[in-house]
């Protein structure tokens, strides 16, 4: 069984395991556990032991960052034991924190999104609400018995924290950003006549990705010489489809969990355009064919639009090049925000991991796992780790300490820390951070986003491989399967 159809039926099985989340919860003794009340003093004499559970991209310098956070904070707290353990996929945690909730065995800390919290707190105070943590006098945020220097509550930029609330609370604590990107071959745009604009328009790359499709009399394209072209590869289709009908001004949900998704029109002009670009080959995605990077560091690719924290893949210079070094073709990479309806208003996704804290029987033992989450918002972990991607970091204290201005003045260095794409893309980020919105967080939104998603890909197959219309019919019909393969039937009113 190959991978891709390993990883869909993992998929389908998170999916169906989220909707048994309230039936488990009802099933084991965890669920009686009180609401977490703050306890006045931190108990030194007591020993805890705390997991922490992250994610990492095969980055050997992340875990290194983790465990020297595990180490210094040790360090700073003897009678606090924090095991670490790794995960590959952030799908691999969300299915094990669930799996967990049913037996009362959650971690403490651990690194998520905010989609997949809306479903652990289906749980009875399973996760902590982080209000009455940031604001502790002793034990909060900048608080006077915290041991570093944490940052203060008005430190955390206010758009990243806004992701984090849930139902009238704040559940989750931002650890790091990101947005999406598109990373342009600007020798190729160049080459097909056309001159790159202040900010790209959907209607430019759709323009540009056409005219590129043109072949010569042997059958390569005449742009690259090749027989492989895809002009534009777009990595996550559910963000493709929910910033598409946000700069629309059509919002795929409410807060309150109501579906939007199917009944928009823009919804269907969307997979019409989609469908249009798809028949011709000048477009594809990630599912289909691979990695938007290693097309575009072949010179396969025009417009590649994936996170900013996967800008050190991005360039035939990338110190993180996933393709032979004899497939690697020069050109000049260009860090642009991806495509808008309106330039001079533009809207772009934030994402990016955020912290939840579980709650246990002993009250002590998650104040000793907050602790360890405020520590992970210290300058020399948030500063570190944004170094290793384009991320960045989550504080004001971080953004404007002067090791983190000396970090982005230094771009282009080398091809490894000071790597320009991405330090590219991290300046966007930081330049845009006022045009990033959050999508709305409820039980079930990460369905939804996965059902977004699903009906790009499906209508790019769908053109890709067949002459058949899409039409209202089809379209229906696709809409009625993304009800039913993502259980979205339950969903708002």
């Amino acid at each position: 069984m190959n991978s891709k159809k390993i990883l869909s039926i993992v998929l389908c099985a998170l999916m169906l395991t989220s909707l048994c989340l309230t039936c488990l919860s009802g099933c084991h003794g965890s669920r009686s556990l009180p609401p977490f009340v703050m306890p006045k003093e931190f108990d030194t004499t007591g020993q805890y032991e705390i997991t922490f559970w992250a994610k990492n991209d095969t980055n050997v310098t992340q875990v290194a960052i983790y465990e020297k956070a595990v180490a210094d904070f040790e360090a700073l707290y003897p009678n606090i034991k924090v095991n670490l353990r790794l995960y590959s996929d952030y799908g691999l945690i969300y299915n094990d924190v669930i799996t967990n909730m049913s037996t009362g065995t959650t971690p403490n800390v651990c690194i998520t999104y905010p989609d997949h919290i809306a479903t652990y707190i289906t749980g009875v105070n399973t996760v902590v609400p982080l209000d009455a943590l940031f604001t502790d006098e002793k034990y909060g945020l900048g608080g006077s018995e915290v041991r570093f220097d944490s940052p203060r509550y008005d430190e955390l930029i206010p758009k990243f924290l806004e992701e984090g609330m849930i139902d009238g609370a704040l559940y989750a604590l931002p650890f790091m950003r990101s947005t999406e990107v598109c990373y342009v071959n600007k020798t190729y745009v160049e080459k097909l006549g056309y001159t790159l604009p202040q900010t790209l328009t959907w209607d430019f790359i759709w323009e540009v990705s056409e005219a590129a499709m043109a072949k010569d009399e042997d059958g390569n394209y005449a742009l690259n010489g090749q027989k492989v072209l895809y002009p534009f590869i777009y990595k996550s289709t559910d963000n493709m489809m929910i910033q598409l009908l946000k700069q629309s001004s059509a919002d795929y949900s409410t807060d309150q969990g109501d579906i939007l998704l199917f009944k928009d029109a823009a919804t269907k002009g969307i997979l019409e355009t989609v469908a249009q670009h798809a028949d011709t080959g000048a477009f594809c995605t990630f599912k289909i064919i691979g990695y938007p990077a290693n097309f575009l560091n072949a010179g396969q690719c025009i417009f590649a639009i994936d996170s900013s924290a996967g800008a050190t893949w991005m360039g035939n210079n990338a110190p993180r090049v996933h393709i032979p070094e004899e497939n690697l073709v020069e050109f000049e990479t260009a860090v642009m925000t991806l495509p808008q309806i309106n330039p001079d208003n533009p809207q772009m996704i934030s994402q990016g991991p955020s912290l939840c804290i579980f709650n246990k029987q002993d009250p002590q033992e998650v104040l000793a796992s907050w602790l360890f989450a405020q520590f992970l918002l210290t300058n020399d972990v948030q500063i570190a780790y944004s170094q290793t991607e384009g991320y960045v970091p989550v504080t004001s204290k971080a953004q404007q300490s002067a090791e983190y201005q000396d970090y982005l003045s230094r771009e282009g260095e080398n091809n490894d820390l000071y790597y320009d794409v991405k330090l590219q893309a991290t300046k966007l980020l930081l330049a845009n951070t006022d045009h990033t919105f959050v999508t709305p967080v409820f039980n079930g939104s990460t369905s939804l986003r996965n059902a977004a998603g699903y009906l790009i890909e499906e209508v790019t197959k769908h053109s890709r491989r067949t002459d058949k219309p899409i039409d209202e019919e089809y379209l229906n019909s696709l809409y009625e399967k993304a009800i039913s393969l993502y259980h979205l039937n339950g969903l708002g009113k």
